[in-house]
């Protein structure tokens, strides 16, 4: 059975040994000699596309076979990109025990990894706003001078009045404030906190302050906004639930609601770093490139393909990378993007050798195809943006360069048009 599909740009027919630290990838003395021609990379979304919760799809261990030589080793260069903010070992390790490959944790690129290149911040005094492994995974992104809201909260303990509890324990004098308590200079928001109204409550306590919240501002409306760096945008996210659940970028809506209702003005993202924004997929490209040079590939780096199953995050974000690499000679990094999307300059990356990032939009996750859908004209449908307000809302953006049932069908596809043999 075969349907149609419109494509971004064009109509296409679609037939139905761990290591924890960055160390080379090891390919073997038996490199295949076809991979020295090599010169494209893939990236993978995980959830949806490899897996779904800890579950690894059926065609994901086939593609994942496939992309493996007769001694185990990875044919072309790969990298993981989430959205998800967990420890990159954790998940290298999970990686690799679903399909028996070798992957190291810079291979793994969650929502905050690209804040690595936001040297600027690393050494300022950072709050770090997520659930587990806050400060540990802040520390592996390079910041070196953390709190989290529990020490805002320990310090200032007459802020927090969201919290019956501290409430009854403040009405009883039952507290000590600590005025010697560092100004906060950065937010860092890497994810959703447990309990939103105590952190929407401090973080805008901070903001209005200068970070330094035990003096009340002269004029509210002029006070200068420290920096605030946010990852993820997501507004949902697919789970086990028979609806999306809310995502980080529902946290962000919330926090930017309240900002503007108390001041008047936008809140102002320093930087936004995850999917769908241009520097994830930069650094994505830094690390396949990084990954090509220890497999003994020569070539740059001159095609990506990503694989996603969110056409508004995965799909738009690949899209909008293939457009700005297409217009870097047009100076499009500070001419096409809001300042919230610049792409820093760093001695950190490899050089940019990417000419185009080709999305594969699978339907194995949050996306599913419908032939009926293709009978529906754009007036018959009401869309409702889910982006983020610096990420404009360009549907063209959301459709694929090719749409695959399935993440082994598409590793099939690049095979064949890579002239790469398969298994």
């Amino acid at each position: 059975m075969k349907h149609r599909i419109q494509l971004h740009g064009c109509d296409a027919e679609e037939s139905d040994g761990y290591s924890t630290d960055n160390s080379d990838v090891s390919m073997g003395s038996d490199f295949n000699e076809n991979c020295n021609n090599v010169n494209f990379g893939i990236l993978f979304d995980v959830d949806g596309v490899l897996a779904r919760g800890s579950t690894p799809l059926d065609p994901a261990k086939k593609a994942m076979a496939k992309l493996k030589d007769a001694n185990g080793n990875l044919k072309v260069p790969v990298a993981f990109v989430t959205n998800a903010c967990n420890r990159s070992a954790d998940k290298a390790r999970q990686i690799q025990n679903w399909f028996d490959i070798n992957i190291t944790p810079e291979q793994v690129i969650h929502a905050p990894t690209p804040a690595k290149l936001l040297k600027e911040f690393h050494s300022k005094h950072t709050l770090v706003i997520g659930q587990e492994h806050r400060k540990e995974i802040a520390a592996d992104l390079g910041f070196t001078n953390t709190c989290i809201i529990e020490d805002i909260k320990e310090a200032y303990p007459l802020l927090d009045m969201v919290d019956h509890a501290n409430r009854a324990k403040i009405a009883e004098g039952n507290y000590t404030e600590n005025p010697n308590f560092p100004r906060v200079d950065v937010v860092l928001l890497i994810g959703e906190p447990c309990r939103w109204e105590t952190d929407l409550q401090l973080i805008i306590d901070l903001l209005l302050t200068e970070g330094k919240p035990n003096i009340t501002p002269e004029d509210l409306f002029s006070v200068p906004q420290i920096p605030v760096i946010a990852c993820n945008m997501d507004l949902v996210f697919m789970a086990e639930a028979c609806m999306p659940r809310f995502g980080h970028g529902a946290f962000l809506l919330c926090l930017e609601s309240l900002y503007k209702k108390i001041t008047g003005r936008e809140l102002h993202y320093k930087n936004l770093v995850g999917k769908p924004c241009e520097i994830t997929y930069r650094f994505a490209e830094h690390t396949v490139s990084k990954i090509a040079k220890q497999m003994g590939i020569s070539k740059p780096i001159k095609r990506l393909y990503f694989f996603g199953d969110n056409p508004n995050v995965d799909i738009v974000g690949a899209n909008l990378y293939d457009r700005f690499i297409k217009r870097k000679d047009s100076n499009a990094n500070s001419i096409d993007l809001p300042v919230s999307r610049l792409i820093p300059e760093s001695d950190i990356l490899n050089e940019q050798t990417v000419e185009s990032c080709h999305s594969m939009l699978v339907g194995t996750g949050v996306y599913k195809f419908k032939p009926e859908d293709e009978m529906k004209s754009t007036s018959d449908t009401i869309e409702v943006y889910h982006g983020h307000r610096d990420i404009a809302h360009e549907p063209e953006l959301s459709k694929p360069h090719k749409y695959v049932h399935d993440v082994y069908e598409g590793i099939d596809y690049i095979f064949r048009k890579e002239g790469i043999e398969g298994n």
